[in-house]
């Protein structure tokens, strides 16, 4: 039987923020963090790919695990992203996260090489699990071949899920795949599959989906949380409509440092616009762009039942 998952619902891949040294910003971290609690997220999911875990190192990476496993925050509602090429990397984050007490960790395949095989993709993953060695070890797939260049297949989850049953929990899908999903919900209904996406959370409600993983849920965190816990009326709809919206304006950007910007704007903190490179903030033009597009309808309009700025 499978470990059942207390993540579940609005998760945020919280950014991390960076000072002018590249170097992660605890003490506005982990504000943002508690703001994102306090404004319609079920859960965190830290040092994603929005949360730059490629840029950081072992050590930063910890830092941040450290930081805000002192925060006071729900470590039960937080799941780390622990993948890495290296797979002594990936253990040593992976023991991290347990030791801390997080609710999962998430794990990219490895991603440098290209073509490998699934054979070689699950003896990765075995051996990860098996070195760690922890009986209460959740784990959660993090399908992004764009980035990755490598998926997890259905076939791929499948052995995994049967050899693992009570470590391999739930799956985030960046690859916006509804055949994907709705493929691994039929033959997993009780998998936590959670897709990338907010523009489409009444229809994952729908589906039985766990929820969302989302970089744009760091800004719209208030109207998806009253999407989420809402009821399936005229309302519901119109706002999942005006979240899709705004998606898609901040999507007709760089993805990270309009998140940053937006950021930026949000808690009146220019940490935030800092990003590592080789990503860059954005320009001037775009900022302004940026803002006129979705600012006053993501930023400063109060939701029912959530507090407003």
């Amino acid at each position: 039987m499978q470990a059942r998952t207390s993540i579940r619902g609005v998760v945020a891949a919280i950014a991390t923020p960076v000072d002018a040294a590249f170097q992660p910003n605890a003490r506005a971290l982990v504000a943002h963090a508690r703001w994102l609690f306090e404004h319609g997220c079920d859960g965190l999911n830290v040092l994603g790919t929005t949360g730059g875990f490629a840029s950081f190192s072992v050590a930063q990476r910890i830092g941040v695990m450290r930081a805000l496993a002192e925060s006071g925050l729900s470590l039960d509602a937080m799941m780390v992203g622990a993948g890495a090429s290296a797979l002594d990397d990936a253990v040593e984050l992976t023991k991290t996260a347990v030791a801390l007490g997080y609710g999962g960790t998430l794990l990219i395949p490895p991603f440098y090489y290209k073509n490998v095989t699934e054979d070689g993709i699950f003896a990765y993953v075995a051996t990860l699990i098996e070195r760690v060695g922890a009986p209460d070890l959740r784990l959660y797939l993090y399908n992004f071949p764009a980035m990755s260049a490598v998926p997890y297949t259905v076939a791929l989850v499948e052995r995994l899920i049967t050899a693992y049953p009570r470590t391999i929990v739930g799956l985030k899908d960046s690859a916006n795949d509804a055949a994907y999903c709705a493929a691994l919900h039929r033959a997993f209904p009780e998998f936590a599959i959670f897709p990338s996406s907010e523009s489409a959370l009444t229809t994952a409600r729908r589906a039985g989906y766990a929820g969302c993983i989302s970089a744009t849920v760091n800004l719209t965190a208030p109207l998806a949380g009253s999407i989420w816990h809402g009821t399936d009326d005229a309302q519901t709809d119109a706002r999942q409509t005006e979240l899709a919206a705004i998606r898609d304006a901040i999507g007709r950007f760089p993805l990270i440092p309009a998140v940053h910007h937006l950021l930026d704007d949000l808690h009146g903190d220019a940490t935030w616009s800092n990003v590592a490179p080789p990503l860059r903030p954005l320009t001037a033009d775009e900022r302004a762009e940026l803002t006129a597009l979705c600012g006053e309808l993501l930023l400063r309009r109060e939701r029912p039942g959530i507090p407003g700025r």
